[in-house]
Formats: structure tokens, C-alpha cells, sequence
């Protein structure tokens, strides 16, 4: 989400605090989920010089992968070889606005490629509220896992008894109160 975006979606103040707990580089001693999980982050802006940067709720850590388009999914070539070949890149997490325009052009995008596609719906929003559920009923005709941000989480997670699950459980209770009305 840019500067621009954070004013004008709706419910900006429910769908940030999801894109932070999954991205945000937090200034506690606490990790992210993606730092934990060792999840890589990949984050575009649309044409930052007409509407601005990362909002500053956004602080992405120096680990992930940034850049700017004009193309309105982010699968622009800079992105496309900047992810790693591999059976974990065929799982892609998305979250962003709008989620009519850029959410469902990069899932769409990333599902023609033959990746598993996962849209946080507490992590997406759009400036017309109405337009939402309509992306995310179409994405998941599509082919896409529409899916909340702590039960993406817990799916990655497959089981309690992994060493990361501590972690992560402490980050989900760490921020339930920021993310509980997303």
C-alpha cells in the first residue's frame, strides 16, 4: 500500500495492520512470520513518482525485494527473475490494493504461471469498498485460496511441533488486538 492508497481505500485501518503483521520489519526483537518461516517478500509500487511511496505503516525489512512499475500486476520482469525457481516460489501469498485492479491482475498472472496462489482477504482492500468481494469471488473461481493472514500463517506452519511455531504463536498473540477487526 503507497501513501496515496492508504488515504483512500476503504478500510485502510483494517488492512494495514494485516500487511504489517506479515511484512513489517518491527523495531521490537521480534521476527516477522516471513523472517521466521524464511518466506521471501517481494513488494512493487505503481508509479511512485505520481503516488508516492510505501506507506509508512509498511517498513519492509532490507531483505526484501522492492520495485516500482507501471503495469498493474507486479509480475513485471524485474520480479519475475528476482523469485527463485523453485517448489517454494510455486506458493505465492498476496496482499495489497487495489484488489480489483493489482491484486486480481497478479493472481491471475501468477496462477497462468502454475503457482499456488493464496489472497489475504484481511489484507486486501480497494477505494471502492464494493469492488472487493467481487475480486475475491472472482479470484477464487479462478483458482486462488482466499484466506485470512493468521490462517495462512498456520497452513505454512503445518504442525505445532516445528521449532518456528513458537514463534509465530507468540507474534499471533503479540498482535491480536492490531489485527482482530481486519
Amino acid at each position: 500500500m503507497q501513501d496515496y492508497d492508504s488515504t483512500e481505500a476503504a478500510e485502510s485501518q483494517y488492512v494495514t495492520p494485516a500487511q504489517s503483521f506479515l511484512m513489517e520489519e518491527e523495531q521490537s526483537s521480534s521476527a516477522l512470520p516471513g523472517q521466521i518461516l524464511n518466506i521471501p517478500v517481494f513488494s512493487t509500487t505503481q508509479n511512485a513518482a505520481r503516488l508516492g511511496s510505501l506507506c509508512s505503516e509498511l517498513e519492509l525489512g532490507s531483505s526484501a525485494f522492492q520495485c516500482d512499475k507501471t503495469a498493474f500486476s507486479m509480475m513485471v520482469p524485474s520480479l519475475r527473475s528476482a523469485m527463485q525457481p523453485g517448489p517454494s516460489s510455486r506458493q505465492v501469498a498476496i496482499v495489497g490494493i487495489e484488489a480489483h485492479i493489482c491484486v486480481t491482475q497478479t493472481a491471475l498472472d501468477l496462477l497462468a504461471d502454475g503457482h499456488q496462489v493464496y489472497v489475504m482477504a484481511d489484507g486486501v482492500s480497494s477505494c471502492n469498498e464494493g469492488e472487493v468481494g467481487i475480486a475475491l469471488q472472482r479470484l477464487a473461481q479462478a483458482g486462488a485460496r482466499v484466506t485470512t493472514s493468521e490462517s495462512w500463517l498456520y497452513e505454512v506452519m503445518g504442525d505445532a511441533s516445528i521449532p518456528e511455531f513458537k514463534a509465530i504463536a507468540g507474534l499471533v498473540k503479540d498482535t491480536k488486538e492490531k489485527t482482530r477487526e481486519a
